[in-house]
């Protein structure tokens, strides 16, 4: 005799799962939610070392972490003033506001760094 439906496919009835390729998405979205949510878990994963001036080090003194911020807003500046140069007319001005705002957080900076007093 001819049976209309199909059988349905084997499954484990204790587990969670729809399918075993329920369980992969289960997986992929686990390892998505790490990625994101869990980034000190994928730093200590990397053989690369980060630059120790930009994680949490109290060796670094507050004159040093002024000084490197100024360094890199005067070169986004920089980067920003070159890139708006190539750009078409709405897109440049755009670019040079945000460029004119970086400038005054590089400002801002080096008005702190002149106000730091030392420690010994």
């Amino acid at each position: 005799m001819f049976k209309v439906t199909p059988n349905p496919p084997v499954t484990d009835p204790a587990s969670p799962y729809e399918s075993p390729d329920s369980k992969k998405f289960h997986e992929a979205a686990e390892r998505a939610l790490d990625h994101y949510l869990n980034p000190a878990a994928n730093i200590m994963a990397t053989t690369n070392e980060p630059e120790p001036m930009y994680l949490a080090n109290p060796k670094y003194n507050t004159e040093s972490l002024l000084a490197n911020a100024s360094e890199t807003l005067g070169s986004a500046t920089t980067m920003l003033n070159n890139f708006a140069a190539l750009l078409e007319t709405s897109h440049r001005k755009t670019l040079l506001g945000i460029a004119q705002v970086v400038m005054l957080g590089e400002l801002a900076v080096n008005q702190a760094l002149d106000h730091v007093e030392l420690k010994e």
